[in-house]
């Protein structure tokens, strides 16, 4: 009976904040809240959704998004509870948001909670599939002797200097394994030098495509499927790996964090304004208290400049932009840049929003 009474309690609760919300005039945000002024009511989630778009409809702080729900820590790393047809629902009074049923009708939920595992629709990711799908199974760091002791071309077909998707190469290091397995092509890249201490984290494994294995022996016979860069003797070969899943809430790091940005992905030194979706490698990781999920903010260099009389002062850090991590190693992270209004430089600072 008391918990009968306790639900009815809450719904008239719920039902009552749904209706001073929705009268003109309602109070607006309490001060240092997370909603913007102009966040809808409620919003219908579709398909392509993310929960970054989202979060950018009701906030500008999108590492305050977990705020927004009052959810814990546990639900931060599995947020699958907001699927395409749900409405979610901004309660003004409190500032918070839940998700109040579906488009169409359905069963009226008031938090975000798992959905039954039977169900056949896929939940809003974190950030967009598409933009890291390369990133996340693929090793980007290395060890400076990771790639020494991994399968390598020691032939191509014909005798070839350079081959490419459809060519052959003869593979040392892989006679164990079953033919019709798949293989990514590398070669070991720059090393990732932390500008604070001066020390080499790892190395960059630079891409350069895929292969099929398609005879066994030593050396075994592989096939190449593809190919971003040229592919030559020496080349090493990688399993394909299964690729992680980035479902995490955007949020802030829990204590401060700072570091810089030491690589940016396929650019030399600088990415312009419009390199939005861009990837960067920080020299913060897993041993700083970097998890996937996190958001940090960019910040300018510090720099010196001459004023009058020939002396000179320092520029301010400057913040202009966010990136979101999506692949953490020991010593180095990788991030998507979601937000830029200035080009981004290579020793650039991040730092906990």
């Amino acid at each position: 009976m008391f918990s009968q009474l306790g639900k009815s309690i809450t719904a008239l609760v719920f039902a009552l904040a749904g209706l001073t919300a929705g009268v003109s005039g309602a109070a607006p945000p309490k001060p240092g809240s997370a909603v913007k002024a102009d966040a809808p009511d409620q919003y219908v989630v579709v398909k392509g959704d993310t929960l970054w778009d989202i979060a950018g409809r009701f906030t500008d702080a999108p590492w305050r998004w977990p705020e927004l729900w009052d959810i814990n820590k546990d639900h931060i790393k599995d947020p699958h509870w907001i699927y395409p047809g749900d409405i979610i629902k901004l309660d003004r009074l409190s500032g918070r948001l839940s998700i109040a049923g579906r488009r169409g009708g359905g069963t009226e939920r008031l938090s975000p909670r798992i959905r039954d595992e039977g169900t056949t629709e896929k939940p809003i990711p974190a950030i967009s599939h598409s933009v890291i799908d390369p990133f996340l199974s693929r090793p980007l760091v290395v060890e400076a002797d990771g790639l020494e002791k991994a399968p390598t071309i020691v032939a191509t077909q014909n005798d070839r200097v350079i081959v490419s998707a459809g060519d052959r190469a003869y593979v040392t290091g892989i006679a164990d394994s079953k033919t019709d397995s798949s293989w990514y092509v590398y070669r070991q890249g720059k090393p990732l030098i932390d500008p604070d201490t001066e020390q080499t984290l790892g190395f960059e494994a630079l891409y350069l495509g895929t292969a099929r294995q398609i005879g066994t022996g030593d050396p075994a016979t592989v096939e190449l499927t593809s190919s971003t860069e040229e592919i030559t003797k020496g080349d090493k070969l990688i399993p394909v790996g299964k690729p992680q899943i980035v479902d995490y809430v955007p949020h802030a790091p829990a204590t401060f964090v700072k570091g810089r940005v030491i690589s940016i992905y396929g650019y030399r030194g600088r990415l312009a304004e419009e390199g939005q979706n861009a990837v960067v490698a920080l020299n913060r990781g897993a041993a700083d208290g970097i998890e996937v999920g996190h958001v940090l903010a960019l910040y300018t260099q510090s720099r010196p400049i001459k004023v009058s009389g020939g002396g000179s002062l320092q520029t301010p850090e400057e913040r202009y932009g966010l990136v979101f991590v999506f692949r953490v190693f020991e010593h180095v992270s990788y991030a998507l840049v979601m937000k830029i209004s200035r080009p981004v430089n290579n020793l650039d600072i991040v730092e906990t929003p």
